[in-house]
């Protein structure tokens, strides 16, 4: 990756490479090099180099692609960390990853000092703290780095003994069986897994992405990162999600990644616009036009062939509506559209189709660097996700479970070879815990999720269960605490009382009733609970945070629909049983 960024510096010094949401901040090819060269040069002097780690903390902004790239000329391997990630997680990563040093902003900096202070005292040591736009106390600015002269340093013999099968970077999953395990990405790993470019028209400067997720998502890295210093696209760093559509009528992207939840509110927002349109005839027109695309996308999605008639209609529903719609979305010009992360729905998924927008469903995991199959153009068939990447296998185990092989299959999780060894067996076949299905003409579909593992609208991976043992823990009156958040825009939860605990509560404060239906809804015992969910939440990263729960009025013992003998949760069975109150959480 080294190499290919040095390519495009020589090849494409006055295209500007990286530019914030505005273009107040444009850096070309040549100064993103000599910004580069600088960064590692003063990183060198103080001690990072082949085989240091570096910890990245940042919202989306140039310095990420400036330091990322940097650390990875020195020959030490750079790993992002999510902004919301509380001090205590971070003092677990930092002793895992064993890093140096941290880049971060002005606005993190708190957490991050507060962190190395606590991994101090346990005998971890983070030498420097790094800070991109201001100095604060206990900080190093980006600039005096930049500015540090360092004539013992060659910095072409640096990243020129830079291999492939160094680490390219980091990612720490979610954490779903224990503490969360770094996944160790090669160059290679990510080399491979981009073979696939070349299957969408491959790649060139005239190439424009939003970088708008957090790049301690690997999907992010591999999109906004990773593809421009592969293929020399211009990369627009946009810090803030609720800025997205302004970007992506700013830039025009040609390859955007989103998050089904974007592609939801999009298609929510769009359908409000449509329905207050004043004129009775342009809303018939809309409606016809959409409807039009939509049938167009289910016969490429089953494999059939329009007539000359329907394909004479869509040229003409495209003229008149789509093409005017696509553009005013700013996503005229897409030609890499990918959704992943979590499952589109399918709807929505037939909607943007139907727009003349060729949006490929991916499935991955950070495991096997983002992806492992996608849709393709010419065959996006809705409701699975694709068939293989380019050099990778996939094949289901004897229960369904999804496995994977190939050079895009990480090199292991962190110092933890007994997590790697279950997680790889010795056929190198990754066992992704998801249970797929396989169609006559390869395509995958996921049907359900062989670990427990929450995620979001926005695609974090969450571990229900860390959060409802954070929640037990500091709500001594719930018994059972069950996390939703599935596909959702934020994570709820149900409790169930503790008999014993609550009775006791009762008695504590003289309630006249004390059944556990009434004390379910007694303004004292919610108010007992909230100050537990709010303590829990302070302990939980922003996105796991629970933003409702509801209390219910029944009491669930071992061995019964919920609840399985030993007092594990029944989660299918549950969603069912309380589908409405669930429902009501997010209404």
């Amino acid at each position: 990756m080294v190499e290919a960024f040095q390519a495009n510096v020589a090849r494409y010094p006055d295209e500007v490479a990286l530019r914030t949401l505005g273009g107040a901040v444009a850096i070309t090819w040549r100064e993103y090099g000599e910004r580069v060269r600088a960064i590692a040069t003063g990183l060198a002097a103080r001690g990072i180099g082949r085989g240091d780690t570096v910890a990245l903390m940042m919202t989306n902004r140039p310095e990420f692609h400036l330091c990322d790239t940097a650390i990875l000329h020195t020959g030490a391997t750079p790993f992002s960390v999510y902004n919301t990630n509380p001090v205590d997680l971070l003092v677990y990563q930092f002793g895992n990853a064993g890093n140096k040093a941290v880049i971060c902003e002005r606005q993190f900096a708190p957490q991050v000092l507060a962190a190395v202070e606590k991994a101090a005292a346990q005998g971890i040591t983070v030498e420097l703290v790094i800070c991109v736009d201001e100095t604060p106390e206990g900080c190093v600015s980006l600039t005096e780095i930049e500015a540090t002269q360092n004539p013992d340093f060659d910095f072409e013999s640096a990243w020129r003994a830079v291999d492939p099968e160094d680490l390219l970077t980091i990612v720490y999953t979610s954490g779903t069986t224990g503490p969360p395990k770094g996944v160790e990405l090669t160059h290679t790993n990510f080399l491979e897994n981009a073979r696939v470019v070349d299957e969408f028209g491959g790649g060139s400067p005239a190439d424009k992405v939003v970088s708008y997720l957090p790049d301690a998502h690997a999907a992010n890295r591999w999109f906004a990162h990773y593809l421009s210093i592969l293929t020399g696209g211009q990369i627009t760093t946009s810090p803030d999600l609720k800025q997205v559509a302004a970007a992506l009528t700013e830039v025009h992207p040609t390859v955007f990644l989103g998050v089904p939840r974007v592609w939801v509110k999009v298609k929510a927002a769009l359908e409000e616009r449509f329905a207050a349109e004043a004129s009775p005839v342009k809303r018939l027109l809309i409606g016809w036009a959409i409807n039009t695309g939509r049938a167009r996308a289910r016969a490429a999605s089953e494999g059939r062939s329009q007539n000359f008639l329907q394909n004479l209609q869509f040229q003409l529903a495209d003229r008149l509506v789509l093409n005017t719609i696509r553009t005013q979305l700013g996503m005229d010009r897409i030609r890499i559209a990918v959704t992943g992360s979590a499952p589109i729905p399918k709807d929505t998924h037939e909607f943007f189709l139907g727009l003349g927008l060729p949006l490929c469903e991916g499935y991955g995991m950070t495991e096997c660097t983002a992806g492992a199959t996608v849709d393709r153009p010419e065959r996006i068939k809705i409701g699975t996700v694709g068939r293989p990447l380019p050099g990778a296998e996939v094949r289901l185990a004897a229960d369904g479970e999804v496995l994977v092989r190939g050079k895009m299959v990480m090199r292991g999780y962190r110092n933890a070879p007994d997590k790697t060894a279950e997680t790889i067996d010795d056929e190198g076949w990754l066992h992704t815990g998801d249970i797929g299905r396989l169609d006559s003409e390869g395509f995958l579909e996921i049907v359900d999720r062989k670990k427990e593992l929450i995620i979001n609208a926005a695609g974090k991976n969450m571990s229900p269960t860390n959060i409802e043992n954070t929640v037990t823990e500091s709500t001594p009156l719930a018994g059972t605490v069950v996390a939703i958040g599935e596909g959702r825009a934020y994570n709820t939860a149900l409790i169930c009382l503790d008999p014993e605990l609550a009775a006791a509560f009762a008695e504590r404060h003289q309630l006249t009733d004390r059944s556990i239906p009434a004390l379910a809804q007694d303004p004292a015992v919610l108010k007992s609970l909230q100050e537990g969910v709010d303590a829990a939440n302070a302990k939980l990263s922003r996105v796991e945070q629970i933003k409702k729960f509801a209390v219910l009025p029944d009491v669930w013992t071992p061995g019964s629909d919920n609840l399985t003998a030993t007092g594990k949760l029944r989660r299918k069975p549950i969603a069912t049983n309380y589908a409405a109150t669930i429902e009501s959480l997010y209404g």
